[in-house]
């Protein structure tokens, strides 16, 4: 059981990101001191959420320069915090030309410098870490070797590697060294959150996340012919920062945790939006063949070895534990998707369309 102070400075590395954003405000929002980390705490635009976060809030946000490949450079910001928020983690799914280099080393040498950090900083009681559903499943093929075809925090994954889920690969050994790390010792504790693909409103207009560029597809035509039958788990980025917090101040709180609040196909996706949207959008219609998807996968970004051991499985996660032993309760998925869509049409990412809605 690990009690956290909640006078102490919260500290939380990408400060700046999608769910690391929304972890500063709730944590704010219930009184207590954030120290951030961001590349550059000085650059003049991407970092207006959390001035107005600090604004609403005086004295109690703090933000710090710090950098995954810097060694050392989160010892300040750390100074004085008992519980450390990990979030910060390259998020890449494609246009990648150099795995190990834009993913894998980042993810690891960045989750080794800020434990080496907890490490020298004694007031650390508590650690939690963005892990991802990846970390727990490679391809959703492996669904079929698992009991009951549900995947629980008891999985791990075994068949990424950089030359194949090249994200998925640092996720997982990035989290594996930080149980390495917190089994070494036995002042901190470490929790480790794992959502599936995270959607919903962002703080953040800069945030240029890869679930952004899943929900452009929806938009911009890739689809409009139909959609590769892929089924992800799917969360509310408001309800993975919720979780976080949870885990940081439940004293009980342990080992993984799967933070998922429906799974939900491509199709489903684009028949959610349609419903709010209207058909003047080019939402799926239908699914396309895996042989079709197959034949054009390169063109696509995707390569053919994902699309045999995706395209096509069910995918199934048992997030009970969360909401048991957290009291997390899972927004409507529903809402989750139209609330991200609709930030993208404010933003103007997507040109509004008439709304016209089949009888």
């Amino acid at each position: 059981m690990t009690t956290i102070d909640p006078n102490a400075p919260v500290l939380v590395t990408g400060a700046s990101g999608y769910i690391g954003s929304w972890i500063v405000r709730y944590l704010l929002e219930a009184g207590h001191t954030v120290h951030g980390t961001v590349r550059n705490p000085q650059k003049p635009t991407g970092l207006e959420h959390l001035h107005k976060l600090s604004a609403d809030h005086p004295g109690k946000l703090v933000l710090f320069k710090a950098d995954l490949l810097d060694t050392g450079s989160f010892d300040e910001a750390m100074a004085g915090c008992e519980l450390v928020m990990h979030t910060a983690s390259p998020f890449l799914l494609q246009g990648v030309t150099d795995p190990e280099e834009a993913l894998v080393r980042p993810a690891l040498e960045g989750t080794r410098n800020v434990l080496d950090s907890v490490n020298r900083t004694e007031s650390v009681k508590r650690v939690v870490l963005t892990s991802s559903v990846v970390a727990i499943y490679g391809d959703a093929r492996e669904s079929r070797d698992v009991p009951g075809g549900v995947f629980t925090e008891d999985q791990w994954n075994t068949t990424s590697s950089v030359d194949h889920q090249p994200y998925s690969y640092s996720k997982t050994v990035a989290e594996q060294e930080a149980w390495r790390y917190q089994k070494a010792q036995d002042r901190w504790d470490l929790v480790t959150i794992h959502p599936g693909l995270v959607l919903g409103p962002s703080l953040t207009s800069a945030s240029d996340s890869a679930s952004l560029a899943t929900m452009k597809q929806f938009a911009d035509g890739t689809m409009l012919t139909g959609a590769p039958e892929l089924t992800m788990g799917v969360v509310d980025v408001r309800d993975v920062a919720d979780a976080h917090v949870r885990a940081g101040f439940t004293p009980d709180a342990h080992d993984r945790y799967l933070v998922n609040a429906a799974s939900l196909s491509l199709l489903e996706i684009g028949q959610i939006l349609r419903g709010k949207f209207g058909v003047l959008y080019p939402f799926p219609w239908l699914n396309v063949p895996k042989v079709a998807v197959k034949a054009v996968a390169p063109v696509i970004g995707l390569t053919r070895e994902f699309v045999d051991t995706n395209v096509g499985y069910p995918l199934v996660f048992d997030a009970s534990r969360s909401q048991s032993e957290l009291g997390l309760v899972y927004r409507p998925i529903e809402q989750t998707v139209i609330d991200h869509f609709q930030q993208m049409l404010d933003d103007g990412i997507v040109r509004r369309r008439p709304s016209i809605r089949l009888p």
